[in-house]
């Protein structure tokens, strides 16, 4: 006695994994054309070119000398300039977090009697930071990665 091919159980069984396959390939087809992977960049020549710039901005810092010891406290940010004696009206420092862009800030500090130059800022922060410190004219930049908070001076370690 014969069975119809629709009451063999083994039929389904083999009927099933072509359509899988073929229901996963256009899945893959939906998903890869939707969440399509967008340029890194656009122009790689002028990103190289800017890098350069801001390379060589760290390097004019190490040619003049600049150097900072480093307090950030829960509130508090201290900058006391330790290598050249030169004085700057305004320090542009901005802080970029390493996983939250929404946390990243920026300050204007301006020195006080001492020559130090000191801000106190809402937020408090702790966790890894990157920090630049830039002047008012932007010709040269120091920049380093800490984790916060600092209770203690500690050098600012220039970093690429």
């Amino acid at each position: 006695m014969t069975t119809r091919w629709y009451k063999e159980p083994w039929a389904y069984f083999v009927f099933f994994l072509p359509l899988s396959a073929v229901i996963a390939g256009i899945t893959t087809l939906i998903i890869a054309n939707t969440d399509a992977d967008t340029v890194v960049v656009d122009d790689y020549y002028k990103k190289g070119k800017s890098i350069n710039l801001e390379i060589s901005k760290i390097k004019e810092a190490q040619k003049l000398g600049i150097a900072f010891d480093m307090k950030v406290s829960d509130d508090e940010i201290i900058l006391k300039p330790t290598g050249i004696e030169k004085s700057f009206p305004v320090l542009n420092v901005s802080f970029y977090h390493s996983t939250l862009a929404d946390r990243d800030f920026s300050l204007k500090l301006t020195a006080d009697g001492n020559g130090w130059y000191r801000q106190t800022f809402e937020n408090k922060i702790d966790g890894k930071w990157r920090i630049q410190v830039l002047p008012f004219d932007e010709r040269w930049k120091v920049q380093t990665t800490v984790a916060l908070p600092q209770l203690e001076f500690r050098p600012f370690e220039i970093q690429y």
